[in-house]
């Protein structure tokens, strides 16, 4: 799909957010629980992941990170700040302890102070990136606050970034911009770990 043609991006994000709204709760638990089996061929024992929260109908589910947990992965989660003139920041990061999470804004939860700087990223060999879309060249579609983009340039250069979302949300190509961080997989419910790029 081309700019001139194709859909924009505020008409893509509509677009997905009212699918993923009308998903029936049991496809959604399903799907959350098939994303679970598939994250442990991501991610072994013993690494440092910076994973999320998902909110609503966002794919995924608490018990992904938990999971993570019990297997001794450190699993830091992002916490959303604006700076003083009310622009997003890059994200910084807590580490999740179970049972710990404060309400945020957005209908968020994030980890408790004491928080991390944004460059604690570049500690991950695994990033867990929330999209509504990605393609199969690593174009992600985010909700648009600009939060990661400003965030995924510190991760290590090594990191797997991984754009989770559902099978059809997995796309061949989306309306990319010069600062888009491309994702190196796609994690998803049927599909599984898919290699992008």
């Amino acid at each position: 799909m081309d700019a001139v043609t194709g859909p924009t991006k505020t008409e893509l994000r509509a677009e997905i957010l009212l699918a993923r709204r009308a998903l029936a709760a049991q496809l959604h638990d399903a799907e959350a629980r098939a994303l679970c089996e598939h994250v442990s061929a991501l991610i072994g024992d013993g690494e440092t992941v910076c994973a999320y929260v998902p909110a609503g109908s966002e794919p995924g589910s608490a018990e992904l990170i938990d999971s993570l947990v019990r297997r001794g992965v450190h699993v830091l989660l992002p916490a959303a700040r604006d700076d003083a003139a009310g622009i997003p920041m890059a994200l910084r990061w807590g580490e999740y302890r179970p049972g710990d999470l404060v309400a945020a804004r957005f209908g968020l939860r994030e980890p408790a102070e004491p928080l991390l700087p944004a460059d604690a990223i570049a500690r991950a060999s695994v990033v867990l990136v929330p999209a509504l879309s990605v393609d199969r060249a690593g174009v992600r579609l985010g909700r648009g606050a600009g939060f990661y983009d400003r965030s995924l340039p510190l991760a290590a250069p090594t990191a797997r970034l991984v754009a989770v979302v559902r099978d059809d949300e997995l796309v061949e190509q989306l309306p990319a911009e010069p600062h888009d961080v491309r994702m190196t997989h796609a994690l998803t419910p049927n599909g599984g770990v898919v290699e992008l790029g």
